[in-house]
């Protein structure tokens, strides 16, 4: 990807495992869009949507503590299944907030998306990217991978994505190295040892976490390692002889979970991560009905390691 530096604008990138066509309909159809749109824990009730150059989205945008929010988007430019132009969040009562170019790019079978939010100044872009931070904006485009995932595979994930300002080896290194895990990959608030670490295709890890729940232990077994781009591991409660147990905090939480974690680079020095996590193996409805109500949980859990991950690297 190209060097993007304007001050006032603000870049994204995702690639979503379904065709083009799929993901654009998930856009433009409003019973699809209302199952994803929105940062985590948001919901919508569309009121009117007409997807085409000269067009309005009318809808309303429901936050996890009942406060309603209006939006009215008026499309630019509309490309079938190629560009959008919009302005994002205007109301009755104010002007939009920014406006946004997205571009649909179909390779092998997935489809990319290329989003810049263009703001007024770089003193506002500024201050929009905190809030974006803060309210789990992006969760937003973490929300349609997991719809499409559902939708296509019929598998219930949680994915999220975090960009950090460091290449893709040196990321690599802080997922395989265990003195560097340690540093970070608990949530806030939580510090974490490796009693055994053998981290390899076909090896595997032991760890103590203590933090406000107490301790747990927990393993790992890693299943594929692709350097400097992809690791795949499974991951369980123990107890602190190794046995399998539950999470003490929530008993139908399912016994083995299977993560996929993928580095891409996003620009010059610059690194994507990319986390998916599902049940894995033999699930009960309970178990996985337990890890889709928790999503919320995960990102706030995720988001505390992806921050004490910055923090790492900034030391470093």
């Amino acid at each position: 990807m190209s060097l993007k530096n304007k001050p006032n604008e603000y870049y994204l990138t995702r690639i979503y495992n379904a065709p083009l066509k799929t993901v654009w309909q998930a856009w433009i159809d409003p019973l699809q869009v209302a199952k994803w749109w929105g940062p985590r824990g948001f919901t919508i009730t569309n009121h009117s949507k007409d997807v085409r150059t000269g067009g309005h989205w009318d809808y309303m945008m429901h936050g996890p503590d009942g406060t309603n929010y209006p939006n009215k988007t008026k499309f630019l430019e509309v490309e079938d299944y190629s560009k959008m132009i919009y302005d994002h969040g205007a109301s009755d009562d104010q002007p939009p907030l920014f406006r946004v170019t997205v571009l649909f790019t179909e390779k092998n079978g997935q489809t990319e998306l290329n989003f810049t939010m263009a703001f007024e100044n770089a003193e506002i872009a500024t201050q929009m990217k905190k809030f974006i931070k803060q309210a789990s904006g992006d969760s937003t485009w973490d929300r349609l991978a997991e719809y499409l995932s559902e939708e296509i595979d019929q598998k219930n994930t949680f994915i999220i994505n975090r960009s950090f300002n460091t290449s893709v080896e040196v990321m690599y290194d802080l997922w395989t190295k265990p003195k560097n895990i340690s540093e970070w990959l608990a949530p806030t608030g939580a510090s974490m040892n490796f009693i055994n670490a053998d981290i390899k295709v076909g090896g595997g890890t032991f760890w103590r976490m203590e933090g406000e729940h107490g301790v747990m232990f927990g393993k790992a077994k890693y299943l594929e390692m692709n350097p400097p781009n992809k690791i795949v591991y499974t991951q369980q409660f123990v107890d602190e002889n190794e046995n399998i147990s539950r999470h003490p905090m929530a008993p139908t939480w399912p016994e083995t979970m299977l993560t996929t974690v993928e580095f891409s680079a996003e620009d010059t020095n610059q690194t994507r991560v990319k986390i998916t996590w599902e049940p894995h193996g033999k699930t009960t409805h309970d178990e996985v009905e337990t890890f889709k109500n928790a999503r919320a949980g995960m990102t706030m859990g995720w988001t505390g390691s992806f921050d004490k991950l910055e923090e790492h690297l900034a030391k470093i």
